[in-house]
């Protein structure tokens, strides 16, 4: 199920949380990469689901990781364009 947001409303949100981030902490965000453990879970589960294998809770952890990377990529997004505009 796909969910969108009103870009507005979490900008105002996340604008403020950003400004109290020095140039370096916003750069470590835009750069931001999973650790290898956390990756090569993801890529399982991905796999079970991709041969239909997945528990009930497999399903559970597999969709949080999603919607956690979601959030992520649109801080990442964020972080980048902060990071453009300083420039």
């Amino acid at each position: 199920m796909s969910h969108s947001i009103d870009s507005n409303a979490f900008d105002r949100v996340t604008d403020p949380v950003f400004r109290l981030l020095s140039r370096d902490q916003v750069a470590q965000i835009a750069d931001y990469h999973g650790d290898e453990l956390l990756q090569e879970r993801i890529e399982e589960l991905a796999q079970k689901a991709n041969e239909g294998e997945l528990t009930d809770a497999e399903l559970a952890e597999y969709e949080g990781y999603a919607y956690a990377n979601k959030f992520v990529a649109v801080l990442k997004a964020k972080a980048k364009r902060a990071l453009d505009a300083s420039t």
